[in-house]
């Protein structure tokens, strides 16, 4: 029989990432045209082989951090954090870096994170808009980040929604501005060694919860 057209696969994942993946060969997506089920049968062994290869390797990564990144100084600031576990606060290290004079204020680190936004003015007409030019791996570690705080900090949570309803601000706005924030304070406790504080960072949010 000749090549014909890819058989159609179905996958799905066990709970643990590492406990297997299966798969179900259904019959040729064209039924009218032949297909070779043993090539297909070892392209798809071949994908999986791959697949649980680099989930292997996710793991051993994550293992190696969880490991490595307690005993770095800035971790214990960063832990402190609502939002911010060993992974999370290892890949915001990692872009931040742990040189405090890389960047001279906060503004200059929320400008590299891309969580700070960009005003225009030209006469009477100004606008704002959010940063194209930015460490994109930084900008994304902000946004998971963020959506951990929302749901790990009453503060975080109504500062967010003071955003979405106040301001208007629509879901991803919201949330890059409480990154810009928390940045700042992120910026401010590790040039001075201090944790976070949830009535510190947020007494106004806190006052209107209570």
């Amino acid at each position: 029989s000749g090549i014909g057209l890819p058989v159609s696969i179905t996958m799905r994942t066990a709970p643990s990432r590492n406990s297997g993946v299966y798969v179900r060969c259904l019959e040729p997506m064209n039924p009218n045209f032949p297909c070779n089920h043993g090539l297909h049968a070892t392209r798809g062994r071949t994908l999986l082989t791959q697949l649980e290869a680099a989930s292997k390797a996710a793991d051993d990564l994550a293992g190696a951090v969880e490991e490595a990144f307690p005993q770095h100084p800035d971790a214990e600031v960063l832990l402190s954090f609502p939002g911010l576990g060993f992974q999370l606060g290892a890949r915001l290290l990692a872009e931040i870096g742990d040189d405090r004079t890389r960047f001279a204020d906060a503004r200059g680190l929320k400008a590299y994170a891309g969580s700070s936004p960009i005003t225009r003015a030209s006469g009477k007409r100004s606008s704002v808009t959010r940063r194209r030019v930015k460490n994109d791996r930084l900008n994304h570690a902000g946004y998971l980040w963020a959506f951990s705080a929302i749901t790990a900090s009453p503060g975080a949570k109504s500062h967010y929604r003071r955003r979405r309803d106040e301001h208007g601000d629509w879901h991803a706005a919201a949330q890059r501005n409480l990154f810009n924030r928390m940045l700042g304070q992120l910026y401010h406790c590790l040039q001075n060694r201090k944790l976070f504080e949830e009535e510190t960072a947020f007494p106004t949010q806190l006052a209107v919860a209570a």
